[in-house]
């Protein structure tokens, strides 16, 4: 089978998930194997269950920043599961608390300086990475050709979302030393 018929064969999820990975490994900003955090993974369906009011909303006039802001999530849940888990899986409503820190539209700012604690290039280069990501997600989730206000067209756009909060998820634990590297390194 070639690659072609290969991709083809993969589910939207799936080409979406290998699309991102390619990209932020091209931006040396994950590795080769992404890193697991069933934690972080676990809060998923809470997270979504509360953002999706706000990103439906904004997902018409406002694409990019309805995808994006959920990478910019997945950066800061995994930012809280290494600092004090404990404290923030007590919260169930950890999404409001992001959003109502400056807002929905200011989101990405609040993440970035408030809860990351980037610098000026910092912010710049995450900013400019997840601008790229969401840019991607949108394209290829239109060239499916999906019936917007469809069953599929929600389907289509949850699963990019999650893998948006998956690949922040893996910056951000990449970013802060995770890597998922082999114990016994074959030489």
């Amino acid at each position: 089978m070639n690659t072609n018929r290969q991709d083809m064969e993969k589910t939207f999820e799936q080409r979406l998930h290998d699309d991102l990975h390619r990209y932020l490994l091209g931006m040396k900003v994950v590795d080769e194997r992404l890193p697991e955090c069933p934690d972080v993974e676990g809060r998923w369906k809470q997270l979504i269950e509360a953002y999706l009011p706000d990103g439906i909303r904004e997902f018409a006039a406002y694409p990019t920043v309805s995808l994006g802001w959920m990478m910019f999530i997945g950066m800061a849940i995994a930012y809280m599961w290494d600092k004090d888990w404990m404290r923030y899986n007590a919260d169930p409503q950890l999404y409001e608390l992001l959003r109502d820190a400056r807002g929905y539209d200011a989101m990405d700012d609040h993440i970035m300086e408030d809860v990351l604690r980037l610098d000026e290039n910092g912010r710049r280069k995450t900013q400019d990475i997840v601008a790229e990501c969401a840019s991607r997600t949108d394209n290829m989730l239109r060239h499916e050709h999906i019936q917007p206000g469809t069953k599929e067209a929600f389907q289509a756009y949850t699963q990019c979302l999650h893998q948006l909060y998956l690949m922040g998820m893996a910056m951000q634990l990449s970013a802060m030393g995770y890597h998922m590297t082999p114990l016994n390194p074959v030489n």
